[in-house]
């Protein structure tokens, strides 16, 4: 045993107890001056918080068509329309899927539904929509990460019902009606419309708008619709008109152009549709009006 300076002696455990504090008042002191070490905290995140509007419009999957967004004004034009996560959206004839990499990730974030009711690919169909389609399935319906379950549907002159009745929060006419008035079935697309919805649900109309003045083609063969037939073709079917937005109004669309509303970008045709291209065929102008006058409409299913 160890002996102290007044002759008593040291325990084991007693010698080992002050062997501890000694080494826990040397690391003290040892701390003395030292500058305390604090971790970093983490980056703050940047871009719109997933899952958001503002983050679906401004995806990098969305790269090659977000130059669009200063003439169709996505953000503006479904707010307006009352766009919400959780909704069950039906999209009639998406197209290419201009909407759909907005919408689709949007409501799979959300917890919502998007319904792409697309052409009709039966026998007969248009060879052009036929491929179409099969583009717009290959595109969306493969990457389920960020569009999530895409549900397809069709709309077209002997389509049945877009969606079981009544389970749509919305319904999107984007810039197709002309089409319709041209195949003949206008009509049953606002029934259509009518049937998937439920009450009190909207129907969010963008269209390429004819002046009040001029007088509508029932085939709307130059692209152009007056609004008061747009509006008229709705409250046939039903609807309650809520409102109109000048989101998607362009002024400077003198609507008399050589191959009507294609004529202007995104379609910039120099020939009627079906024909070659006119290499000599001076776009100038037409680039520089941008895309169409359009009306923005939202209607409502009654209760």
């Amino acid at each position: 045993m160890d002996e102290r300076l007044d002759g008593s002696r040291l325990t084991p455990s007693r010698r080992s107890v002050l062997s501890g504090t000694a080494v826990a008042a040397f690391v003290a002191l040892a701390g003395c001056g030292r500058r305390e070490e604090t971790a970093e905290p983490p980056p703050e995140p940047t871009g719109p918080p997933k899952g958001s509007l503002e983050w679906a419009v401004e995806g990098p999957w969305r790269a090659q068509d977000r130059d669009r967004d200063l003439w169709r004004h996505p953000m503006e034009t479904l707010r307006f329309f009352g766009l919400q996560p959780r909704m069950t959206v039906i999209d009639f004839w998406p197209g290419s899927g201009w909407y759909t990499e907005i919408l689709a990730p949007y409501l799979a974030e959300g917890g919502g539904k998007y319904v792409a009711a697309g052409f009709q690919t039966g026998a007969g169909a248009d060879p052009a929509q036929v491929a179409l389609m099969a583009a717009f399935q290959e595109r969306f319906t493969k990457d389920r990460t960020l569009y999530g379950e895409i549900e397809l549907s069709a709309f077209g002159p002997t389509s049945g019902p877009v969606a079981p009745a009544g389970t749509a929060d919305l319904v999107l006419f984007m810039r197709n009606i002309h089409e319709w008035m041209a195949a003949g079935i206008a009509e049953k697309a606002f029934a259509d419309a009518w049937a998937a919805l439920r009450p009190g649900g909207v129907l969010g109309v963008e269209q390429h708008r004819l002046g009040p003045d001029e007088d509508q083609d029932p085939a709307a063969a130059n692209g152009y619709v007056q609004e008061a037939f747009v509006r008229q073709l709705a409250a046939e079917a039903g609807f309650a008109f809520v409102a109109a937005s000048e989101i998607n109004a362009n002024e400077r669309d003198t609507k008399d152009h050589p191959f009507g509303v294609d004529t202007l970008p995104p379609r910039r045709l120099t020939a009627p549709r079906g024909s070659p291209p006119d290499p000599a065929f001076d776009r100038a102008k037409y680039d520089e009006i941008g895309e169409s006058d359009r009306m923005t409409l939202r209607f409502r299913k009654p209760e």
